[in-house]
């Protein structure tokens, strides 16, 4: 793990465990996105901006959780994203979505793939109880993106740096 300077943490998205569970794997504070709409629950709203958290519009592009995020990679912090967009509805990795790949794009900074595995059997989408199973994070090699890396533009190059990114996640496998 990048212990100093700025660095993208990429995981799959099982589960609202996620992101405390990805943060107690970091040796570092770090970052995190968290659906805007979280802001309004009367506890989360006066807790979650203490946490480091970047509120998103889920609805649509957000451009201002977008800067924010560039921003705070800029600053040398560390942030964690979900190049897949939303948690998973079947436990299968999902496409990459741009957003991750214009920001590797504008930064540059490198980027440490990450797989949680379980906690969508813990706390599935859709409700349900809380369920005690094991779940495990796996953490990848950074990958370090240049400039050549940068060769096409517009959707189609922020597309294929997130599916980059997505394709290392796939690798990474339980031991």
């Amino acid at each position: 793990m990048i212990q100093s300077g700025p660095v993208i943490l990429a995981m799959n998205h099982q589960s609202y465990l996620d992101p405390p569970l990805a943060g107690t794997a970091c040796d570092r504070a770090i970052y995190f996105l968290a659906r805007r709409t979280l802001l309004d629950v009367p506890v989360l709203g006066w807790f979650l901006p203490k946490l480091n958290v970047i509120p998103v519009n889920q609805e649509s592009v957000d451009r201002r959780a977008i800067k924010a995020i560039i921003r705070v990679l800029q600053a040398g912090n560390g942030v964690l994203v979900f190049p897949e967009g939303s948690r998973t509805m079947d436990g299968n990795l999902q496409p990459g979505e741009p957003g991750l790949g214009l920001v590797i794009a504008k930064t540059l900074a490198p980027v440490v793939p990450m797989r949680i595995f379980g906690a969508r059997e813990a706390l599935p989408r859709g409700g349900g109880r809380l369920h005690f199973v094991p779940i495990t994070i796996v953490i990848g090699e950074a990958i370090v993106f240049t400039a050549a890396d940068l060769n096409s533009s517009g959707k189609s190059l922020y597309r294929n740096l997130s599916e980059r990114v997505m394709e290392a996640i796939a690798t990474l496998r339980l031991d």
